[in-house]
């Protein structure tokens, strides 16, 4: 019988990881030194791994992590950490827990020192208007959601704990959460504290640099910002401050469009990230074991083909906005009912670009919508910097919130 491809893409796959098994020995410890040199490559049977270390807290890992946000396997997650990944990167409420439980059970009975596990708290309320914490954020109810996620992952700390989705300095050194985080550390409930943003990506990262407090950054760097210098120019000062820089959304939405027939190359995506040395690690979310096997390919040349740069322009080659929105926020004024368009936006991508239907959900029902926005819309008045049709999508998309949950698991 003739073997599928899937089969013996499978096959192959295996055989990699045996390889990888048999050169775990030649490993360095992921707590190395914090003289340890900032890169390093190392080569653990066939596969080719380049580390670097996360600024001042010494962990050396390889520049390809995995973002565990949209992986529901988990074979895919232990294939992962037998692969020589040892970054998994998760957060309080992807798949409501679930995600949390899924990495728990995955690392249960593994050498301490054999992985780093992230995980994200948000902060509760925050005007979505201003960005800010209010007066009634509460720290007891973030340290509650983060004893939840220890319990979840059954590990007595995590290695870096993230103070979620910060858009505004004033919140990222807002200081009731921020001395529950350096308490958190203190306690040894985690080693290390940072904060994570999706977008005003500049701002959160001097802040994060003036507090000195925060050791890692994770944040949204892609080849479709139109911000990219200055967020790579953000990234570099925070570097050379001793933070430690880990990378998100690189991908950029993975589809130029909403049906999926024009996939961007997550190669070439992933590579011009990580070409930036300052970036230490890149958080992919692959969810098949071909994707995972792709993204470990890139550590063999970081080099961007001349096919791979042209690839990168195929969308505006096409006429293509893409999926990815860049949350610059100009939207926001434009609404004359004020709705959250970036976080509209992004349980868009959510949906149609990751197929992450419960992140959709979660993003939409995060915005407390009374009804389908835009309905009653004639004519939308929004003009998107990036060209997006935001009526359209937003009409679209919020019919998820009337969708039953258990469809969507």
């Amino acid at each position: 019988m003739k073997q599928s491809t899937s089969t013996k893409s499978r096959r192959d796959f295996i055989k990699k990881s045996v390889v990888g098994l048999a050169g775990a020995s030649v490993l360095p410890s992921i707590l190395s030194s914090q003289d340890a040199p900032a890169a390093e490559v190392k080569k653990t049977g066939k596969q080719k791994f380049i580390y670097r270390t996360l600024g001042n807290t010494g962990i050396k890992v390889p520049i390809v992590s995995m973002g565990v946000m949209n992986a529901d396997n988990p074979n895919l997650v232990k294939a992962a950490l037998e692969s020589g990944i040892v970054h998994l990167d998760t957060a309080w409420y992807y798949q409501r827990g679930r995600n949390e439980e899924m990495v728990g059970s995955m690392v249960k009975g593994r050498p301490r020192d054999s992985f780093v596990v992230a995980t994200k708290v948000v902060g509760d309320p925050m005007d979505r208007e201003t960005g800010l914490f209010t007066e009634q954020t509460s720290p007891e109810a973030f340290l509650e959601k983060f004893e939840t996620s220890l319990k979840r992952l059954q590990l007595e700390y995590v290695d870096i704990l993230y103070l979620h989705n910060v858009v505004r300095r004033e919140a990222a050194l807002f200081k009731p959460l921020l001395d529950v985080m350096l308490k958190l550390k203190k306690q040894g409930k985690t080693r290390f504290i940072g904060v994570s943003t999706h977008r005003n990506e500049p701002e959160v990262i001097q802040a994060a640099i003036d507090s000195k407090a925060y050791d890692v950054v994770l944040t949204a760097y892609n080849f479709k910002q139109p911000h990219r210098d200055q967020v790579k120019a953000a990234i570099a000062k925070a570097a050379a401050a001793g933070l430690g820089i880990v990378a998100m959304k690189t991908q950029a939405g993975v589809y130029w469009d909403k049906e999926r027939q024009y996939p961007i190359n997550m190669k070439a995506a992933l590579k011009w990230a990580l070409l930036d040395e300052n970036v230490h690690t890149a958080i992919p979310g692959f969810t098949t074991f071909d994707q995972m096997n792709l993204d470990l390919t890139v550590m063999e040349d970081l080099t961007l083909t001349a096919k791979e740069i042209e690839d990168l322009k195929m969308g505006e080659k096409l006429g293509m906005t893409g999926l990815y929105c860049q949350q610059c926020e100009r939207c926001l004024p434009q609404c004359p009912k004020g709705l959250e368009i970036p976080t509209l936006m992004r349980s868009y991508m959510y949906a149609y670009g990751y197929r992450n239907m419960t992140a959709a959900r979660q993003a939409i029902e995060s915005l407390d919508l009374k009804s389908i926005p835009c309905s009653d819309c004639t004519l939308c008045t929004v003009t998107c910097a990036q060209g997006f049709a935001v009526r359209d999508k937003i009409y679209d998309i919020a019919r998820i919130k009337d969708v039953p949950e258990e469809f969507l698991v």
